[in-house]
């Protein structure tokens, strides 16, 4: 069941973390990770309705929403967590890490398998949307607030609406996002825009 790794993470990955009856009582990821493993046994068990009624009661109690269709490794943390959904046939890898609202979501109403695989060592930053049967890699870092619709290389940070792989920090893959140094490839975009029509209006002149 993990239970063990999935409490010792916690105090790991949450520098707020106080005690063991202050982790048990009170993390909403925890208890969403421990309700979804009895479901998903459940599940993989052919047991019809219990599972979603479990996943059900998780998605009241706590806010998240995870299928007890997916597949989740070991040590899996879900920090603060109001909002995050995982879809039926989303597989996670061990040592990941999810902020409030990451979507684990589908593109379509196809079948199958249709929901992201995310590898080992992944950490997912607040309001990040990974969609489709896409893959991301080992030790990646996806930023806040991005939308992930294409395949992730080990060892990447992708930020961006799509996102993008930020160049030279795979060279990192220990540290936690840093925001505040990511690069901001909307803006670069539109400054070389404006350079361009800037230049264009020139040679009108």
């Amino acid at each position: 069941m993990h239970l063990i790794g999935d409490i010792k993470v916690v105090f790991k990955r949450d520098p707020a973390a106080g005690n063991i009856f202050e982790v048990i009582l009170l993390y909403p990821g925890l208890h969403a990770v421990i309700l979804h493993r009895i479901a998903h046994l459940l599940y993989r068990l052919k047991i019809p309705f219990i599972p979603r009624v479990i996943s059900a009661f998780t998605r009241f109690l706590t806010g998240i929403e995870i299928h007890p269709g997916a597949k989740v490794g070991k040590r899996f943390f879900i920090d603060h967590g109001m909002g995050v959904i995982i879809g039926e046939t989303a597989e996670i890898g061990d040592d990941v890490l999810l902020y409030q609202g990451v979507t684990l979501g589908g593109t379509g109403k196809e079948k199958g398998k249709r929901h992201p695989t995310l590898g080992n060592n992944i950490v997912a930053g607040a309001g990040a949307k990974i969609l489709g049967a896409i893959k991301i890699g080992n030790n990646c870092k996806i930023g806040a607030g991005s939308v992930v619709i294409h395949n992730v290389p080990e060892n990447s940070t992708v930020v961006g609406i799509p996102a993008r792989v930020a160049r030279g920090r795979e060279k990192h893959p220990e540290e936690l996002l840093k925001h505040a140094d990511l690069p901001d490839f909307e803006s670069a975009d539109i400054r070389r825009l404006l350079k361009r029509i800037e230049a264009l209006e020139k040679k009108k002149k």
